[in-house]
């Protein structure tokens, strides 16, 4: 072949190779952008511990089968600081930090530690500060534009797969709620179905009809009541 050809060709691998990510970046941009009701950030691969199959677990950096099936068998962990307890005893400090960015749990901004908010990959104290400093927030609007005055909009778009404004249960759009990580149109439903909820204790007992307790703590975590 060629040398020019050969050049051109591998060129537009490399473009098709790195396509995907920067895709899936402009399309997390948009809905920065364009969709700002939603409450949880939209994910650019990080996989959920709470939700992830034990087949994706053991692939992921420092995990084995062993490890993934534990994993596993010991969730739902309801905090990131939670399922970084549990990891301190397979894992040490830089094995967890070259992990994080490929599985986490969201972190609820409004409930959330100075040393949780450090968990998140590429935040340090200077950055934690700004995350704490917005608090209470009321929608992932507010924190988009809060954050968005110390990083570009791709560093935006990567933070925001890593945290969650709980929704109003009583108030929240189908694309709020639809937000939350593994809950689809089904669940939509019965959320509300029950609306006004007067307490959690009744959303609690009505969506206890439809999945078990561990899954009903897991959907509590993105949820307030007001």
């Amino acid at each position: 072949m060629h040398k020019k050809y050969k050049f051109i060709n591998q060129f537009k691998m490399k473009i098709l190779k790195e396509a995907p990510f920067k895709l899936a970046i402009a399309f997390a941009l948009v809905f920065s952008i364009y969709d700002m009701k939603a409450q949880v950030g939209t994910n650019l691969g990080a996989l959920n511990p709470n939700l992830a199959t034990e087949s994706e677990l053991a692939v992921l950096p420092n995990l084995n089968t062993k490890l993934a099936e534990s994993i596993v068998e010991n969730r739902p962990f309801l905090s990131m600081s939670k399922f970084h307890d549990f990891l301190k005893d397979y894992l040490n400090e830089d094995q967890s930090k070259e992990l994080y960015p490929k599985l986490f749990v969201p972190i609820n901004l409004n409930a959330t530690t100075r040393s949780e908010i450090l968990l998140v990959p590429g935040v340090g104290n200077k950055m934690a500060h700004e995350f704490e400093e917005y608090k209470p927030y009321k929608a992932m609007a507010q924190f988009h534009r809060e954050i968005g005055k110390y990083v570009d909009d791709t560093e935006l778009a990567r933070l925001e797969q890593f945290v969650f404004v709980p929704i109003n249960l009583n108030e929240a759009s189908d694309d709020d709620i639809l937000s939350i990580p593994g809950l689809g149109n089904r669940m939509l439903h019965e959320f509300k179905e029950y609306r006004p909820y007067k307490s959690i204790a009744q959303f609690r007992r009505e969506i206890g009809k439809y999945v078990d307790d561990n899954e009903v703590a897991r959907l509590e975590r993105y949820l307030v009541l007001e």
